[in-house]
């Protein structure tokens, strides 16, 4: 991987499945089968990122995921990738239409309300059934956590990534 990629974790690796090579797979892709698409993947090992290639995947009972990776034959080989994670380059990613954005693009956005005053910035974005909720996390002297519905032109008002910031109608617990 070159230097100036930076890598977006997509999933980590769980434990090894079967006697194979099979691991168990954990994607933060939404829907989870999504991680399938991203190929190659980087896994970050000890030694650093290695780009590895999928030779098949599952989808098992409740949704559990398990993966094949090329090369890996027996539990031993896949043992090194327990427990590690799983990244794509920003390429990767199909192209979004305007006013979408990926979770990784929101998260580290200073947010602002109307008045401009500071709320803090995005530590987590968290799925619920109705709607995302942002997790803004405050900067200042008392670390506070606000949660504000992540509603398009409802509470969120406009997202400006090479400003990095988020405006938002929302008060200020101040």
């Amino acid at each position: 991987m070159q230097e100036n990629e930076d890598p977006v974790i997509v999933g980590r690796v769980g434990g090894v499945y079967g006697v194979r090579g099979w691991l168990k797979l954990d994607s933060y892709t939404r829907p989870k089968e999504n991680i399938f698409t991203y190929t190659p993947w980087l896994v970050r090992l000890d030694t650093g990122w290695k780009k590895v290639e999928i030779e098949d995947f599952q989808q098992r009972g409740s949704g559990r995921l398990l993966v094949k990776i090329n090369g890996i034959d027996s539990p031993e080989q896949a043992r090194e990738y327990t427990n590690c994670d799983i990244s794509v380059t920003q390429e990767q990613f199909p192209a979004l239409a305007e006013g979408e954005f990926y979770w990784h693009d929101l998260i580290g956005l200073e947010v602002l309300n109307q008045e401009q005053i500071s709320l803090g910035k995005i530590s987590d974005i968290l799925e619920t059934g109705a709607n995302d909720v942002l997790v803004i996390k405050s900067t200042g002297d008392r670390v506070t956590k606000t949660l504000i519905p992540l509603v398009m032109d409802v509470f969120v008002k406009k997202v400006d990534l090479n400003g990095s910031t988020m405006l938002v109608e929302w008060q200020s617990d101040d």
